[in-house]
């Protein structure tokens, strides 16, 4: 039976634990329990506002693994292309917090955890898999040689099938071999698909330039059709090959409690823009709208809106 959906992604997901007070992580004596991942994220966000979402990834046959899998079903996420390995661990991680607005400290626990042990084989398990569009990021091509060769694999896969892609850099050098390596590999990913979403400062390290609307173009000339490049609190940059040329202003927001996931807030409202018909400026002021609730709340996932909040309007009381 074929496997309908609206957004496949792929990725690993991790347990975060965050600390509920805020200070040294070292010291942090109480934490809070969520579930983590750029990728899952995303796919929670989508789910919320009615998405069909599937997910491609391995779990340990352990808590942890159990406690993302409920996590998914309760968000509505298809969990028919996740894989649950015995003997093999869920990887996890620590976050700190902060009252000032600065990131947190952040520690990973992910090191030979089953997600990282993707690899070809696992393309397979798409053979049911329907879909309007595939969302991937930077991270799943550098936790493994073999999740790099998936990664690669399936963005043909969804080329050879119609299926639209974005591509989110979310740059985490500390799982790259080094510099040359993740630029590389990130830019040839850029490449192929459809839609970028890098942050400001990743274009700036990925193609050596500084000006937004450089960074954007140079993504254009490359391959991509659309780029929405993230400018932090300022908002966001558009461009496209049809001629689209637009700053889309961020929202303020009086009190930020932990800016971890406000990319992958910003990737929700994009994706879901586009694939309902809006045009690149009106799904990125949704992406800022989402982006900018989930600055909000101390989990990575948990300020994504569902459809009615969504839709209550743009400022998203935490």
């Amino acid at each position: 039976m074929p496997l309908q959906l609206d957004v496949l992604t792929l990725g690993e997901a991790m347990v975060l634990f965050a600390a509920e007070e805020p200070g040294p992580l070292a010291q942090a004596r109480r934490f809070g329990r969520y579930s983590a991942g750029a990728e899952l994220n995303v796919a929670i966000g989508l789910a919320r506002l009615g998405l069909r979402v599937g997910y491609l990834s391995r779990l340990g046959a352990d808590s942890f693994g159990r406690f993302l899998l409920d996590t998914m079903l309760a968000e509505g996420i298809e969990t028919a292309l996740v894989q649950a390995c015995e003997g093999q661990r869920t990887g996890f991680m620590l976050k700190g917090r902060t009252t000032d607005g600065s990131d947190p400290q952040i520690e990973y626990h992910r090191r030979g955890s089953a997600a990282s042990g993707m690899g070809l084989d696992d393309l397979a398990r798409l053979a049911p898999v329907r879909a309007r569009h595939l969302h991937l990021t930077g991270i799943s091509p550098a936790l493994s040689a073999g999740c790099r060769e998936l990664v690669f694999a399936t963005v043909h896969w969804a080329r050879s099938h119609r299926i639209t892609v974005s591509f989110d850099p979310n740059l985490r050098p500390r799982l790259w071999a080094g510099q040359d390596e993740m630029t590389a590999t990130i830019n040839e990913l850029a490449a192929l698909c459809d839609l970028v979403l890098p942050g400001i400062d990743e274009g700036r390290r990925l193609m050596g330039l500084q000006d937004a609307e450089a960074i954007a173009k140079h993504y254009l000339e490359r391959g991509a059709s659309q780029v929405a490049l993230k400018l932090g609190a300022q908002g966001a940059w558009c461009a496209s090959k049809d001629g689209t040329r637009e700053f889309v202003p961020g929202l303020p927001v009086a009190r930020v409690v932990d800016t971890v996931g406000a990319g992958d807030g910003f990737a929700v409202g994009v994706i879901s823009g586009l694939l309902e018909g809006l045009s690149l400026p009106d799904a990125a002021m949704r992406g800022n709208r989402i982006g900018a609730r989930v600055v909000q709340f101390p989990g990575d996932s948990d300020g994504l809106p569902t459809r009615q909040e969504l839709d209550e309007g743009p400022a998203f009381a935490g």
